[in-house]
């Protein structure tokens, strides 16, 4: 962080339009990793007045670049993290005015000189700038980064090595930079997967603008009322449990601040005060009409939508937590993901017999495809990444807390890992780190207190899945660079080395695995060519695997855990950009069935796991 002379423009509440908050080389990466920015405690004057959705920027001193787009995910506080940018997190932060973000949209950093312009009453000297800028200011901004978004909205984690799944190819199967211009075809061939970015992707329409502008204008208008809708719904930070009334996928600090009705007609208020250049950012390049039409069927899907949250707000009765808790019921915890428009630091807790979702206190971090496990009664997720970085970190929740505490870091940053747990100790397998599919392993014993490395698997593997049974680690398929696998492998902890365990029928990556009565189940996944429902079923007394029911829908990148007689198979992508809202239940005397669960809402690259 930058610490410059204080000059402030003291803007109101109502005047100020965005904040511009200061970083280093050094400091920008905690900056994005943590998803929260801060300054000096003497610029709290406006950083207090920071709503949640209010455009944010982030200038790096070093380069003298501008970057966003950023927007705040809760209020302008004091000391969210009181040891943010500190050595080691040890000591007292100098930048207690904070607040936490999420990126709205990537785009390339501005020069000075494109920005300066802008804001050039704020500049009192030739080099230093007023942070706080008003409305004016910060539309002309998000204009400015509107020529310049990162098309395609690949995440830069999944690294250039999983593309290329032609063996035969001559491209370079191992890159040591992130990727960061993946078209569509490009994830669709590798996962089956197209992630949706186009709401938050700034373009500029084309076209007689005039013909068309009264049924734009309506259309803009339903579609930032909705947006706002959503934008309070994916991965709002909050201090406490918060009762969900299920569909909504909202925070409860939303439903009192009024119905879903009061914050409609409040956004219609935003909305009078928002630049036709704002509401762009869901317009498209291309036929004005095509997109009037695409625009069309996005309102109507998200009005559907609304209507069912509305209703089920009305309708639903919410339980406290703690008495879903003491039910005794078995619970399910969602951690972070991907919804299809956001990336997550969401953690929720579903109850699949009541079809209810509570909002708990979320990681403090957005994370995608980390990997994830129990241990006494805590949950450890480490790994995994947004849109930009890798991650080497470790969290730990408690539930009966709920409350989050970083533990010891990974040895290198790495997503697409499995976890396991195993006689009192975590185990992180696999993955990939910006160069290289890992076959790695590493082993977390609460009693050393850090991370040790431990026997490596026969094979790389990218996207794969495990499971524990018999007091043995099975790792099942997942991509090893060249080609999407059918192998298997096992850990015996009494020899502490991996063998080989039959191949099943199909290759796959980005399945899911359980243990289910003595025996292993592998669904899903992408076996390079398709997502699949094909269902496969190891009984480890014969050593072999047999097929099982096939699941009503192909998934990818889904949730699955066992609860009792039965296994539960949520979300996932069925294919392209198809991500799933149901849940499928199976039970060995009856197989598959679908739930249309009305709690879940759209989720993938999450993390799930039952306590």
């Amino acid at each position: 962080m930058a610490n410059d002379r204080f000059s402030t423009r003291n803007l109101s509440k109502t005047e100020l339009g965005g904040v511009i908050f200061g970083c280093t080389q050094t400091s920008m990466r905690e900056c994005l990793v943590n998803q929260l920015f801060g300054l000096p405690g003497k610029h709290f004057l406006y950083v207090q007045n920071i709503q949640p959705g209010l455009p944010l920027f982030l200038f790096n001193y070093s380069d003298r670049k501008l970057y966003g787009l950023f927007e705040a995910v809760s209020q302008g506080n004091w000391n969210i993290n009181p040891y943010g940018w500190s050595p080691n997190g040890s000591e007292r932060t100098m930048y207690p005015a904070q607040v936490r973000v999420h990126t709205r949209l990537q785009c390339e950093p501005l020069l000075e000189p494109q920005f300066k312009p802008i804001i050039a009453e704020n500049y009192y000297t030739s080099s230093r700038f007023c942070l706080d800028i008003d409305r004016a200011q910060a539309s002309a901004l998000i204009s400015l980064f509107a020529s310049s978004p990162v098309i395609g909205g690949a995440p830069k984690w999944i690294p250039k090595l999983a593309l290329n799944l032609d063996p035969s190819s001559s491209t370079p199967l191992v890159s040591k930079s992130y990727n960061t211009s993946l078209d569509q075809s490009d994830l669709k061939q590798r996962f089956g997967v197209t992630p949706i970015y186009e709401e938050s992707q700034i373009h500029e329409t084309h076209g007689d603008k005039e013909q068309v502008e009264n049924e734009e204008q309506l259309i803009y208008l339903k579609l930032e009322k909705l947006a706002l809708e959503r934008k309070h719904t994916s991965s709002s930070p909050l201090d406490h449990v918060t009762d969900v009334a299920v569909p909504c996928n909202t925070s409860t600090e939303n439903l009192e601040n009024g119905s879903a009705q009061e914050r409609v007609s409040g956004a219609a208020d935003k909305y009078e005060e928002t630049s036709t250049s704002d509401l762009q950012l869901v317009i498209d390049q291309g036929d004005t009409d095509l997109e009037l039409h695409k625009l069309k069927d996005r309102v109507e899907l998200l009005e559907s939508q609304l209507k069912i949250s509305t209703t089920c707000v009305n309708e639903t009765v919410a339980e406290p937590f703690d008495e879903l808790r003491l039910s005794g019921e078995e619970l399910i915890f969602l951690l972070g993901g991907y919804d299809g428009y956001s990336f997550l630091s969401a953690v929720d807790c579903y109850s699949p017999s009541k079809d209810i979702v509570r909002s708990l206190q979320p990681m403090s971090a957005i994370r995608s495809q980390a990997a994830v496990a129990a241990l006494d009664g805590h949950i450890y997720i480490f790994g995994g990444g947004n849109r930009d970085l890798w991650y080497d970190t470790v969290e730990c929740y408690s539930p009966f807390r709920n409350e989050w505490t970083s533990c010891p870091s990974l040895s290198v940053e790495k997503g697409n890992l499995v976890g396991a747990t195993l006689h009192g100790k975590l185990f992180a397998i696999g993955g990939a780190n910006r160069d290289h599919c890992l076959s790695d392993v590493e082993m977390f014993d609460p009693s050393l207190g850090r991370w040790v490395r431990s026997q490596s698997m026969l094979k790389k593997r990218f996207a794969p899945a495990s499971a524990e049974i018999n007091g043995a680690i099975y790792v099942v398929g997942g991509y090893d660079g060249k080609n999407y696998l059918n192998s298997a492998e096992r850990f015996d902890p009494r020899t502490i080395s991996w063998e080989s365990v039959p191949s099943m029928k199909t290759s796959r990556g980005g399945h899911s695995v359980v243990a289910f009565n003595e025996k292993i189940y592998a669904f899903g996944g992408f076996d390079g060519t398709r997502n699949v429902s094909e269902v496969e079923v190891l009984d480890p007394r014969f050593g072999s695997w047999t097929d099982g029911d096939s699941m009503h829908q192909p998934r990818v990148s889904a949730g699955a855990v066992v609860i009792g007689e039965s296994i539960y198979v949520i979300g996932g992508v069925q294919s392209g950009s198809n991500f799933i809202d149901t849940v499928e239940h199976y039970k060995e005397d009856s197989g598959w069935l679908v739930i249309k669960s009305k709690a879940i809402g759209k989720r993938s690259f999450f993390s799930a796991v039952v306590v």
